[in-house]
């Protein structure tokens, strides 16, 4: 009996540790409404982190096929991100700085341009949905789905489809042997049905990770 009563206090403690995770990992820029998660050995979230990497688009404009082919910077606090787009040729594009209260647009030539919403800004700007408030999360592996529960993407587990529709699978990792992002993801596919841009289809790919 004494067996069975650590076991199960065991497996209450582990359910505990997982909720209080992904509340921590998930600050003021994207809420998560529930914390039961999906696999079983958590992995740590870092409120700082810088990121390099590659960015491939597939979408509809006025009908017509699209593609593009860019290369982002990412670097996240606890209170403001700051993404930038750059072309091919390191030329850059746009830069979006979001904070918890509103999120700002700049790109080359033009006036700054400001909302409330960053997503909804870089859908405007861009031509294409940037889903920069999940990014937050999802760059290392965290999610909401559909039925509102918490999901921590592994290299078993690697499939989710989140509350806002976004339908994510974790192609490859990249292990950089450190105990606190053991297995961190390396290429992230992104699809969405949308009626701006038809059906949207983002290939990212991790180059540089750095976490404080």
């Amino acid at each position: 009996m004494r067996d069975t009563l650590c076991a199960l206090t065991h497996k209450a403690a582990t359910a505990i540790a997982l909720s209080t995770l992904l509340l921590t990992a998930c600050t003021t820029l994207e809420s998560p409404d529930d914390t039961s998660a999906s696999v079983s050995t958590p992995r740590a979230y870092s409120e700082t982190l810088n990121l390099d990497g590659r960015l491939s688009v597939q979408y509809q404009k006025d009908d017509k096929d699209e593609a593009i082919h860019v290369s982002f910077t990412w670097q996240q606090s606890k209170e403001r991100n700051t993404i930038t787009i750059l072309s091919p040729l390191g030329q850059i594009l746009a830069t979006i700085d979001v904070t918890p209260n509103s999120a700002t647009l700049t790109q080359s030539g033009q006036a700054p341009r400001s909302a409330a919403d960053a997503d909804a800004l870089a859908q405007q700007a861009l031509g294409w949905p940037l889903p920069v408030s999940g990014l937050r999360n999802w760059l290392q592996g965290y999610a909401i789905d559909g039925n509102k529960r918490a999901f921590i993407a592994s290299p078993s587990n690697t499939k989710v489809t989140t509350s806002d529709g976004w339908h994510i699978q974790y192609q490859s990792w990249q292990d950089d042997h450190q105990a606190a992002m053991p297995n961190r993801p390396k290429r992230i596919d992104l699809e969405r049905q949308t009626e701006q841009a038809g059906k949207v289809a983002i290939r990212i790919v991790l180059d540089n990770w750095q976490t404080q």
